[in-house]
């Protein structure tokens, strides 16, 4: 059970970070929710304490390292710990290579692998003094499969895998802290809105003809996950559609 834990998730605006917000508060969590669009946090909040939830908001951009922390201290000050981290912001701009999307590549790079880093390392510290805690990482399937035009997001994902790996080598056995790597494959969210390169077109628009994974079904992988008693360690959950072959 988690019912007075504290959660922390990224990206919490829309998609899997709202519904995994929902899904934990429901299961009667504490949840700290961060994102840069303050209109739908103000949103999720409503939600939240309307169905008699705890929740704290802030705006919040994982590529920045200070608000990361921020962020963490001001739960810290709230709540007085972390059990519960979901580092699931991130972006998908795909394109392919040669078209030299550079800002972009940029992008993912410091979402999606800085901000993982800045997050973890911001919670860290209070979960090893309480010797205790559970890091929740959103990766992808294609952080084991690589695709063409996704050769830089793959690659951010596949870090993210390994990340994760590495932290349950150093954390899990030693420290007790568990961590837990979720793999989705195609999910009806907002993922595909960043993707420029025109020549995709036709890739987004098969992936939207799919019956797709709903954000609440990853929310409910990650519920779980944590929900699972504590000397049960799920490393690592691969969720695809049905209809999806790679």
């Amino acid at each position: 059970m988690i019912t007075n834990k504290v959660a922390i998730i990224t990206g919490a605006s829309s998609g899997i970070g709202f519904a995994t917000a929902l899904a934990l508060s429901k299961a009667g969590a504490k949840v700290a929710i961060g994102a840069r669009r303050t209109d739908m946090l103000s949103k999720l909040e409503k939600i939240i304490k309307e169905n008699g939830g705890e929740v704290y908001s802030q705006k919040l951009d994982v590529t920045k390292k200070n608000e990361c922390n921020s962020f963490v201290e001001n739960v810290l000050k709230k709540w007085g710990k972390v059990d519960i981290l979901v580092n699931n912001a991130g972006l998908m701009p795909l394109s392919f290579f040669k078209n030299l999307k550079i800002d972009e590549w940029d992008q993912m790079i410091d979402v999606n692998i800085k901000g993982v880093l800045y997050c973890t390392g911001a919670v860290v510290t209070n979960m090893l003094e309480n010797k205790s805690g559970h890091i929740i990482n959103i990766s992808s399937v294609a952080g084991r499969i690589v695709f063409p035009a996704g050769s830089v997001y793959c690659a951010t994902k596949h870090a993210i895998t390994a990340f994760s790996e590495g932290l349950r080598q150093e954390l899990s056995v030693r420290k007790n802290i568990r961590v837990t790597c979720i793999e989705p494959g195609v999910v009806a969210t907002e993922l595909t809105n960043t993707i420029t390169d025109e020549s995709l077109q036709t890739f987004v628009e098969s992936a939207k003809k799919m019956e797709s994974l709903q954000a609440e079904d990853i929310a409910n992988a990650i519920v779980y996950a944590v929900e699972s008693p504590n000397h049960v360690n799920v490393n690592e959950i691969l969720i695809r559609p049905t209809t999806q072959d790679r």
